[in-house]
């Protein structure tokens, strides 16, 4: 059935107590996902876990493949699920096998879940690894480059990667955790060779789920040091298992029929809502913010079309922490003078007044 997009405020429980902006962590868990997961998981304490159990785990996988390609705009044989956005980008960066006097190009407001990949190239294999402002990555490519790594959307900032880097000559890997589920993603438009992304921010899953897309031409570059059970082609040939040859080679280890039940079920209701009228209403109310914050005498820090919204705060630890007592969730952003709110179509003006009023008193 069909979801109106106005009323899919209804869908979340927790936006009955609290102004829930803070999808840029987790987003906000539907009802019909919970059910979704509790129902696994009371089927399997019935019936036990054995082979109908694995079956099962098969075919959430395979449909939640496909939700996730369908966000992604490419196709279910492209598309790997991981644990986490981290583990995506570190299958990508670690795979190309770089080494000493090649360099990483990046920019200067990363998450830890790219830094960390970034610094293990730089420890491990002498990698360098070159910092710029996110604006001006695309000119800043040079000599040694090898492969370009920054995020789609800035979790610091809402900044959007400049269209630029479609037209590289590097592999380009896009850190997504704050793009699918919140912007259109069409990875082919973007021109990247890898995106990875997040089940639990924008597109409402439960913690531990996220996926990795891979084009072709990079995919037959990357090596595949880990496998086991779950990216293997055909694991009952020990030694001589070989890995899949599409995306799945890239897949996890063991996600839980439960987890891919939950992911499953929160993907579909925004899919139900429409892909663009959940951008559309997601980024409008973000920019009606943005206008409030002003004229409230808050600097917002500069961003693109997207769903981030951070502003300045003189101690964001103790205002984030006083706004959390008077119903109003949202971040800070370490090390910054900020704190971010993340809009989502499932907020409203109610949300940006509570957290206006919130910021008054």
């Amino acid at each position: 059935m069909p979801v109106n997009v106005e009323a899919l405020r209804d869908e979340f429980p927790v936006l009955e107590r609290v102004a829930y902006l803070n999808a840029g962590t987790d987003g906000p868990l539907p009802a019909v996902a919970a059910q979704a997961g509790a129902h696994e998981l009371l089927g399997e304490a019935r019936r036990g876990r054995a082979a109908e159990h694995f079956k099962r785990r098969r075919e959430l996988s395979e449909e939640l493949r496909g939700a996730y390609a369908r966000a992604l705009g490419c196709e279910p044989g492209e598309v790997a699920l991981t644990t986490c956005t981290s583990e995506g980008l570190a299958s990508v960066i670690d795979g190309l096998g770089l080494q000493e006097g090649e360099e990483i190009l990046t920019s200067d407001e990363e998450h830890p879940g790219l830094l960390g990949a970034l610094g293990a190239a730089r420890a491990l294999r002498g990698v360098s690894v070159r910092m710029v402002p996110l604006a001006e990555i695309a000119e800043a490519v040079g000599e040694r480059t090898r492969l370009v790594a920054c995020s789609h959307v800035s979790w610091m900032s809402g900044q959007v990667a400049p269209a630029a880097l479609a037209e590289l000559g590097v592999p380009v890997v896009l850190d997504g955790a704050q793009g699918v589920g919140a912007v259109p993603v069409d990875v082919r438009a973007l021109g990247c060779d890898a995106y990875a992304g997040a089940g639990q921010k924008w597109l409402c899953g439960p913690d531990g789920l996220g996926m990795l897309y891979v084009a072709p031409a990079l995919r037959e570059r990357l090596e595949v040091s880990r496998r086991g059970y779950g990216n293997l082609l055909d694991p009952g040939a020990g030694l001589d298992a070989r890995l899949h040859e599409d995306g799945r080679r890239f897949d996890t280890f063991a996600l839980s029929a439960e987890a891919l039940a939950t992911a499953l079920a929160a993907v579909e209701l925004l899919e139900r809502a429409g892909w663009r009228a959940v951008h559309e209403r997601a980024t409008t109310l973000a920019a009606r913010l943005t206008e409030l914050l002003a004229a409230a005498g808050r600097d917002t820090a500069p961003r693109g079309n997207s769903t981030l919204v951070s502003f300045s705060s003189p101690d964001p630890t103790a205002e984030r922490a006083r706004l959390a007592a008077r119903g109003v969730v949202l971040r800070e952003i370490p090390g910054r003078p900020l704190l971010r709110a993340s809009v989502g179509a499932w907020n409203d003006e109610r949300d940006l007044e509570r957290l206006l009023a919130a910021l008054r008193t």
